[in-house]
């Protein structure tokens, strides 16, 4: 059994300020937007146990639900620790106004380089492994710094992280189907998933 990582609320409030609800803009969706099962997944960069599900899960996901118009997918931001790593990564995923798809194709390669991210040691570390990765994508360093350093960003998580206190999550990753907790562990594996997807699809 894979068991979640606790998300980091008390060490992530001493990165922010004040408080607010959630938003639509706060979130990262992909899939029709008619879609009969709406996912929602609560989740950190930094979180081995998230990046484990997008590494087995995640294209398996996209292939044979999202693209095909039966998942609607969205990503609701935490932080695990360090939190200011977490989010510093979210925030290189949405750099220079990414859409939904491209941060979602960023975000595949950072949870896929996240231990070479923490391993780097320090802060200064971690600011010269994302300004490289995101060289790869044709981001500037200013940019990248830009986007890290913008405290937009630290106010989007906190509104994340509270509305996900209030739903009760206080682990990553963690899924909503429907509006109902997703319960089932085997929903992290690759052979679980479509079964518990299709018995939704089919109710």
């Amino acid at each position: 059994m894979i068991h979640r990582r606790t998300f980091a609320l008390a060490g992530a409030a001493a990165l922010f300020s004040g408080a607010a609800r959630a938003t639509e803009t706060d979130e990262m969706t992909i899939g029709a937007a008619n879609a009969p099962l709406h996912l929602i997944e609560y989740a950190s960069a930094t979180c081995p146990h998230c990046a484990h599900f997008h590494e087995t899960n995640f294209a398996l996901l996209k292939s044979n639900y999202i693209d095909r118009g039966s998942v609607r997918l969205t990503m609701r931001e935490m932080l695990t620790p360090p939190p200011a790593v977490a989010l510093a990564m979210f925030q290189v995923a949405r750099c220079a106004g990414a859409g939904a798809d491209e941060y979602f194709r960023r975000l595949g390669v950072l949870f896929a380089r996240r231990q070479a991210i923490l391993e780097s040691g320090t802060m200064a570390g971690v600011r010269d492994a994302l300004f490289a990765i995101g060289g790869e994508w044709g981001l500037s360093n200013d940019q990248i710094w830009g986007a890290i350093s913008d405290p937009a960003g630290a106010a989007r998580v906190r509104r994340s992280i509270e509305e996900a206190s209030a739903r009760g999550v206080n682990g990553t990753p963690a899924f909503f189907l429907n509006g109902q907790r997703v319960t089932d562990p085997n929903f992290l594996t690759p052979d679980g998933m479509p079964i518990i997807l299709d018995a939704a699809l089919a109710n």
